[in-house]
Formats: structure tokens, C-alpha cells, sequence
């Protein structure tokens, strides 16, 4: 069976049974911490994360949790009218998370919810991604096109 399709099943399937419930929120929540750092867990998770979880390792999808986990937070993020953004600084950047935040939020009238990462292998400046479109403001990306330019140049030159 195609991967996306079980991804998208089972997180449809938990987005309905917490809405039901009424912990989509809290559950939401804790997915997010535990992706953003699964070394360390929420110390109690929600009852109905925790029963979601064993039903998707007894079916065989042990495999498939991230991705059903982070399409579950798309999924519910959509459902609030919300927009998912993840920003990337090659290190912590007061102030810039909160005025990405504002910019969007104006451009496209919809509150935001953004995650921050940092990763110096970008070596200065930040991507920005919002719901799967990509903003790539890096050092690194804009050295990777001068290198992309002087191939090409050079190659004709040959």
C-alpha cells in the first residue's frame, strides 16, 4: 500500500478521534514537542496519544509514525485555520521569529504557528517554510547558486 495514503489514513483517523474527545489541542501539543526533540518526551502523555500509538505498532505501522504524527499536526493545524511555518537560523536570532510571524500573518491574514530550528550548516541567514513553500534566505543556499553559475559559465566556456 502506498506510504502517503497509510500516512494520511491514520493521521485523519487521530485527528478525528482527539477532536471527538475533545484533546486534539493538548494531543497536538505533545506531538509537536516529541517531534521537535523525541529525546525527551512530554513527561505524561495524553491517553489518547498513548492508545493511538499502541494501536498504530500493533497494526504493523511502527514505520510510519513520524510521518503520520507530523501529517496529524499539518492536518490539525489546517483544521484551526492556522498555517504552519518552520524557520531555519544557522544559529538563535532574537526578535526574528516574532517578526517572520507578523509578515505572514499580515500576507496572508491567517494566525501562524511557527517552530524554530537551527542548523549552522546553513552558515548565516534562514529558511522560512510555509505549508511545503520554501523561502531559502541562507548563506549557504546563495553559495550553492554562485557555484551552480560558475559551473554552467564555465562549461560553455570548454
Amino acid at each position: 500500500m502506498n506510504s502517503g495514503a497509510i500516512t494520511n489514513r491514520y493521521a485523519r483517523a487521530l485527528l478525528l478521534y482527539t477532536q471527538e474527545r475533545g484533546s486534539a489541542g493538548r494531543v497536538c501539543g505533545q506531538v509537536r514537542r516529541i517531534l521537535r526533540d523525541p529525546s525527551s518526551p512530554p513527561s505524561a502523555l495524553d491517553p489518547d496519544l498513548v492508545h493511538f500509538v499502541q494501536l498504530v505498532v500493533e497494526k504493523g505501522r511502527r514505520d510510519h509514525l513520524r510521518s503520520i504524527l507530523r501529517a496529524f499536526v499539518d492536518m490539525y493545524t489546517e483544521s484551526m485555520g492556522l498555517k504552519n511555518v518552520r524557520l531555519t537560523t544557522a544559529y538563535p536570532v532574537a526578535g526574528l521569529e516574532d517578526r517572520i510571524k507578523s509578515d505572514i500573518e499580515k500576507r496572508t491574514g491567517c494566525p501562524v504557528v511557527i517552530e524554530t530550528d537551527v542548523d549552522p550548516a546553513l552558515i548565516g541567514g534562514f529558511r522560512v517554510v510555509v505549508n511545503g513553500m520554501m523561502l531559502d534566505a541562507s548563506v549557504r543556499h546563495q553559495i550553492e547558486l554562485l557555484k551552480r553559475q560558475f559551473i554552467e559559465k564555465n562549461n560553455r566556456l570548454v
